[in-house]
């Protein structure tokens, strides 16, 4: 039986989701990304994958986020991507916003990982055969690299902008003074840094301490935060304890041992004042997130399209009265 025809849904810009200034740059992104990490490569059904995207797209969400590495195994959220844009979506990429990424860990040898320009030189190309494209939207240098001079670094991104295969750049989880080296280096260089990308949620507020958050705004550079769930930590999920088959059940990225009993019960309060705003835990910590203005958008991540409309629904409740915010700051005392 022959697979219907994608049609993006006509009201897809009308059904609620917000979008933000990037910085001081034309681009306005959806306050919701989606990310690929971990959800979309070659252990995820494709039928599942194409559901969550088409219905991100359908709802608004413009923005997509990937990387060389991103699977498991590396490389193949981005040919799950190549495959949904072949069979879906190439009569909408003028609509999508896309980002990839490179610096860690994709190939055996010393070419490939970190910072080098051969390195990133070859990683873009392999993303873009990879997930069938001319171009990416924007492309980022995934992590600082001590070794590497970050001219040569940041001269590859020029580069790869003016080659085409990127229209914009990015930088992620960089120290603050490499950021403004890089933010300098790139608007000298007539390619200035339209995104940076760091870890950002009611657990870990460091790009707030810092002064990441301050140094992006001050730049005219937007900021996109990954993980504002704390790897599910800021759900419903560990309420009651570990259930079998949760990331921290299996160890992956989130151990059993980080949700001690003092955590869960903080989270038990982070719950109920979620409730009283008459959000889910999720929907709170991402509008919590959004609620500052120097964020741009938040990536999410998702293995249901339910899980990914709960994720929407943050953008319509972004504001919090000097209480509200109080009484979160009180029951995470001591540990942020």
């Amino acid at each position: 039986m022959t697979e219907a025809i994608y049609k993006a849904a006509d009201d897809r810009y009308e059904s609620g989701m917000r979008y933000s200034r990037c910085g001081r740059s034309g681009i306005l992104l959806p306050q919701i990304s989606l990310g690929f990490w971990h959800n979309f490569g070659e252990t995820s059904p494709l039928s599942r994958s194409k559901d969550i995207m088409r219905f991100a797209f359908d709802h608004g969400i413009t923005s997509f986020d990937l990387a060389n590495n991103y699977g498991p195994g590396y490389g193949t959220a981005e040919e799950t991507f190549g495959q949904l844009m072949r069979k879906s979506f190439r009569p909408y990429r003028d609509e999508m916003f896309i980002a990839t990424k490179a610096g860690y860990d994709m190939w055996p040898g010393p070419y490939g990982n970190w910072g080098s320009r051969k390195y990133l030189m070859a990683s873009i190309d392999q993303s873009l055969r990879r997930m069938e494209l001319d171009y990416v939207d924007i492309f980022y240098s995934h992590r600082y690299d001590p070794s590497t001079p970050l001219e040569e670094t940041l001269q590859a991104l020029v580069d790869i902008v003016r080659r085409g295969k990127a229209l914009y750049v990015g930088i992620s989880r960089w120290p603050v003074e490499a950021e403004r080296f890089a933010f300098d280096y790139l608007r000298s260089h007539d390619t200035p840094c339209l995104l940076f990308q760091d870890r950002y949620n009611l657990l870990d507020r460091r790009v707030a301490s810092d002064g990441v958050l301050d140094s992006a705004s001050e730049a005219g550079c937007g900021f996109i935060a990954f993980s504002p769930l704390a790897q599910g930590i800021l759900t419903d999920r560990y309420l009651n304890g570990i259930p079998e088959g949760s990331r921290a059940s299996e160890g992956k990225f989130l151990k059993a041992e980080q949700l001690t009993s003092e955590l869960i019960d903080r989270i038990r309060t982070l719950d109920a004042i979620a409730r009283s705003r008459s959000q889910s835990l999720a929907e709170m910590a991402l509008s919590w997130v959004l609620s500052d203005k120097r964020v741009t958008s938040v990536i999410v991540g998702c293995s249901s399209t339910a899980q990914l409309a709960d994720s929407i629904k943050a953008v319509d409740k972004t504001s919090f009265t000097p209480a509200e915010l109080s009484l979160i700051d009180k029951a995470l005392e001591g540990i942020v």
